[in-house]
């Protein structure tokens, strides 16, 4: 979804969430229709759903690569399965550059059997929480601890996508940043047979902006978690500059963050996954912040998973 995020949505009893509350009541029956109608198909290629709730920015898409990458350690051959959005090739092109199966369709019940035609023997979903047409072997939810649920409200009046019950059909919940052992017991009282594991960006390049004086491009999900990591590894932030998520960036626009750059004598620096979005224009002097997922105690998380073809 390409949009940027209203305040309100962190923002507890706040006049607009309010507002809104009547919608996301539909919201919330259009839901609970559809669980209630669907038939669940079951397949028997066993299916890692890597999920959210909260809208955006939780890091679904790194969690999948590097989970498709830990199981291909362990000598099973997975793929990463995606579902086709116009406006997702930032996605893609880094799920393409950082893992070599790779199945984008715009019906996911459609890849899972091309996935199963081809003789994968397990699909890593990158999304797909909400389609509730197909039995999922793992569900895990990603969160972001700066984040968490915002103010807990279900879209329009909050940023979640399903209520925070719906974590009852999850069996992990990852989240990145910070232990909040308050979240954990909110989550634990609507689950109590959840695993609950801790994920980090680690950069990998940080050296090569030391420094420097940056001017700090952020089109993502949650663009203030970018600028914060920038932040905490001490470089020198003289400016940032935000786009909504899957922003498409036009050369014209390039040409004037490139423009304001050398006039403010500022190196640049954005998202790996922002990256993808203008690499076709073969820009120079414009780079990113390369980082790896790294997930505490991942040898525990991974049993979890091994679980499914062991």
């Amino acid at each position: 979804m390409k949009l940027f995020k209203p305040e309100f949505w962190s923002k507890k009893n706040n006049i607009l969430s309010i507002i809104l509350l009547p919608l996301t009541l539909l919201v919330l029956f259009f839901i609970f229709l559809k669980i209630k109608l669907t038939r669940l198909k079951k397949f028997k290629i066993p299916i890692v759903c890597i999920g959210n709730i909260y809208i955006g920015g939780t890091g679904k898409t790194p969690t999948s690569i590097l989970i498709a990458n830990e199981i291909l350690k362990l000598g099973k051959n997975p793929v990463i399965l995606k579902k086709f959005y116009k406006n997702h090739n930032d996605e893609n092109s880094m799920i393409k550059a950082n893992f070599r199966n790779f199945i984008l369709n715009k019906s996911r019940i459609d890849g899972i059997k091309e996935a199963e035609n081809k003789k994968f023997d397990i699909i890593v979903l990158d999304d797909g929480f909400q389609d509730y047409r197909f039995k999922k072997d793992l569900n895990i939810l990603c969160f972001n601890s700066e984040q968490l649920i915002g103010n807990g409200l279900v879209l329009p009046s909050g940023p979640l996508r399903e209520s925070l019950d719906s974590i009852k059909r999850a069996h992990i919940i990852l989240i990145n940043g910070h232990k909040n052992l308050e979240f954990e017991k909110k989550i634990l009282d609507k689950n109590d047979s959840l695993d609950i594991f801790y994920s980090y960006y680690k950069p990998v390049n940080i050296e090569d902006f030391r420094n420097k004086k940056l001017l700090a491009i952020a089109g993502i999900g949650n663009p203030e978690n970018f600028f914060k990591l920038l932040e905490v590894n001490n470089l020198d932030l003289r400016e940032k500059m935000v786009f909504p998520d899957h922003h498409k960036f036009t050369k014209i626009e390039i040409q004037n963050i490139l423009n304001k750059a050398k006039k403010r004598d500022l190196n640049i620096i954005m998202t790996e996954k922002d990256y993808y979005k203008i690499e076709h224009f073969k820009i120079e002097h414009v780079n990113y912040l390369k980082v790896s997922l790294e997930i505490e105690n991942k040898t525990e998380f991974l049993k979890k998973i091994k679980k499914l073809y062991v």
